[in-house]
């Protein structure tokens, strides 16, 4: 079992290096640089805040050093896997999107300065979330970490997209652009599916040169970017803290909102980690993820003390480890070193800045894909009811209704624009919700009297079913006990251990689901140790100590109880 990680997990078949796995210097090397260079299209948000801000083009240089500094080491701090801090995971930072619209209305109240100075408490509110995440665990169900998975999924494939056709920019994408959009994405596309070797591990870096090659033999590397790289030092040491910092109560919502955002991002990010590595995921580890988002948190406060926006995990590069079955922590390491290298090269750092908007927008639509069907592959994790089922289908409409009618949410009272700044946010805010109003009338315990006689099997498959979807529940757990449930009741009717009723109750905690038989009589033997054949074939009471057998291996954990004359018999399964 990987250290720092709290439950046992099985190796994905066609992962080359997994998580404790040392993979050679070479491909240490290139798995850093492919990551750094998703990374560094993310680079278009404090750039956009620093020319919101004013910025001095020179300074911008600056700024992205900085930026590369607090990435460096908010991706070493992620990939910690001992202490309190770091879940372990492959997951580099990058600067985070639900810290855009806070840092827009700063920017515009008191300058780059308000905006570094709320970005350190928006850390610290980040960090204060992840000491209490184990008991959201409710009010957070693994369906809604899926939902957030796939708004992540949509939000960078939207970018993606943004970038390939070139919207918001000066022109509208033509030919030669589309051309490097496609070389580029056949070029990750094709040697993820069809490489071997060197090629598949390094699918996205190798497409991301071919993009940059094309692009550069088609005149599309603008010649002011070229000569501030060709200006910029060889070596330098990072302004840190050029800019200063200020605090503005007004701004104390918005960047607590934006915390918030950048929280369950993280839970989705973390959860989608921890799935691609285990084989036989079955829930999200809140421990684990406490640990990730405590050091997303301090990545935050770190970003506003250097000097520039809130960081993220990347959720894209944690979508490429899983495409190329590269996920050693050792990478994290490696990328977070070579970062903080590069933030004392000016000349390479602007190097990767001017990385072509058609090669970023095809590395995150890949990245994009392998998100988005992550995030479902967790919903369908899940038993749905109707409930479950409206708080995830509304919410997706409140996501998409931003993307539709940006301007009419703009349109809203400053302090209320940060929970409908992008999709991301407006529909995590309402999954959250909607999940709390629902849970409204939601029993936690169902009751079921059964009559002598009357027991049949469809009837408790229905009640155990219909408990299922109303919790939410793993479908594997509900199928283990309605398996015990039956045998139980068979088992007692058949060895005539009662002739009254039998009540049924059945319990959830979002941990543990339990399923209690009462009834008036002695109780059934389970023993601990398979009865030999023998045995079964032998002793009149056999097949009912076979039948005890199955019914305490099938559950996780039994109780049995007898008071007054009646018995109960309880079988837990862990969640």
């Amino acid at each position: 079992m990987p250290a720092n990680i709290g439950y046992r997990m099985k190796r994905p078949e066609n992962f080359r290096y997994w998580l404790d796995d040392v993979p050679p210097p070479g491909v240490t090397l290139f798995s850093a640089l492919q990551h750094i260079a998703l990374v560094c299209s993310f680079l278009p948000i404090p750039l956009a805040v620093a020319l919101e801000a004013g910025l001095d083009p020179g300074r911008l240089v600056d700024l992205i050093s900085v930026s590369m500094l607090a990435l460096g080491i908010a991706a070493i701090l992620q990939g910690l896997n001992r202490g309190p801090v770091g879940s372990g995971y492959l997951a580099p930072s990058c600067f985070s999107g639900a810290y855009l619209a806070p840092s827009l209305l700063a920017v515009k109240a008191g300058g780059l300065p308000l905006v570094l100075g709320m970005t350190m408490f928006g850390g610290v509110v980040e960090m204060g979330m992840s000491r209490v995440l184990r008991h959201l665990r409710p009010f957070l169900p693994t369906e809604i970490a899926g939902f957030v998975v796939v708004l992540v999924g949509m939000a960078v494939g939207s970018l993606g997209v943004r970038y390939v056709l070139a919207i918001g920019a000066p022109a509208p994408a033509g030919p030669k652009e589309f051309a490097v959009s496609a070389l580029t994405l056949g070029l990750i596309v094709g040697l993820s599916v069809w490489g071997k070797g060197a090629p598949k591990l390094f699918c996205a870096l190798l497409g991301m040169i071919g993009g940059y090659v094309a692009a550069g033999l088609l005149g599309m590397l603008p010649a002011a970017d070229l000569a501030r790289v060709i200006d910029a030092p060889l070596a330098a040491v990072p302004a840190i803290g050029r800019a200063g910092w200020s605090f503005d109560a007004a701004m104390i919502v918005p960047f607590a909102v934006g915390a918030m955002a950048a929280c369950l991002k993280t839970v989705g990010d973390l959860t989608t980690a921890q799935r691609i590595n285990d084989a036989d995921w079955l829930r999200p580890d809140m421990h684990n993820i406490g640990r990730g988002t405590l050091a997303n948190g301090i990545g935050s406060v770190l970003a506003g003390l250097l000097g520039t926006t809130g960081l993220n995990a990347a959720t894209a590069n944690i979508g490429v480890s899983g495409a190329t079955g590269v996920t050693s922590r050792r990478i994290g390491y490696a990328t977070g070193a070579l970062m903080i290298a590069l933030a004392f090269l000016p000349k390479l750092t602007g190097l990767l800045a001017v990385m072509p908007r058609p090669v970023m927008g095809a590395a995150l639509i890949v990245s994009a894909a392998f998100i988005f069907v992550s995030g479902l592959q967790i919903i369908a994790s899940r038993m749905l009811d109707a409930r479950r089922t409206y708080v995830i289908g509304l919410s997706f409409v409140a996501a998409v209704a931003v993307d539709i009618s940006p301007a009419y949410f703009h349109a809203l009272p400053p302090a209320l624009q940060p929970l409908f700044g992008s999709s991301l946010v407006a529909g995590m805010l309402t999954a959250v919700l909607l999940n709390l109003v629902f849970r409204i009338g939601a029993r936690k315990v169902q009751r079921l009297d059964v009559q002598p006689g009357q027991a049949n099997q469809a009837g408790l498959e229905q009640f155990i079913d219909a408990c299922g979807a109303l919790w939410g529940a793993r479908r594997d757990v509900i199928q283990r006990a309605k398996f015990n449930l039956q045998q139980s009741i068979d088992t007692i009717m058949s060895s005539g251990a009662t002739n009254g009723a039998l009540a049924i109750e059945a319990s959830f905690d979002e941990f543990d689901v339990d399923i209690s038989v009462s009834y008036d009589g002695l109780p059934l033997e389970l023993p601990e140790v398979r009865p030999s054949m023998e045995d079964v074939l032998e002793s009149e009471d056999g097949e009912r100590k076979l039948a005890g057998f199955m019914l305490r291996k099938f559950a996780d954990r039994v109780s049995v109880a007898w008071k007054d004359g009646r018995s109960t018999i309880v079988f837990r399964f862990v969640h």
